[in-house]
């Protein structure tokens, strides 16, 4: 999750402290339609899996929580990377 907040962070620059697992990064506008696709990206990156766009709600991005859960733990969709 490192990567993920560190890419939320860059991304956005006023941003300080660490973000919430449960703070709502769309409501927040720390991921916006702008950088959605980019966000998509490096989750697919990290985990090593793609995405299916068709197979996924707005919600699974919604949260870190929900987006370790969906997209980077083991029961998960996608596999997490060894190390």
């Amino acid at each position: 999750m490192d990567q993920v907040s560190a890419w939320l962070h860059e991304k956005n620059p006023g941003l300080d402290g660490p973000i919430g697992v449960d703070e709502d990064l769309i409501e927040a506008r720390l991921i916006d339609s702008m950088d959605f696709l980019e966000f998509v990206d490096l989750l697919e990156e990290i985990s090593g899996s793609s995405i299916d766009l068709q197979e996924v709600t707005i919600d699974d991005f919604r949260t870190l929580a929900r987006v370790k859960e969906r997209f980077l733990d083991p029961a998960g969709h996608a596999e997490a990377p060894a190390g």
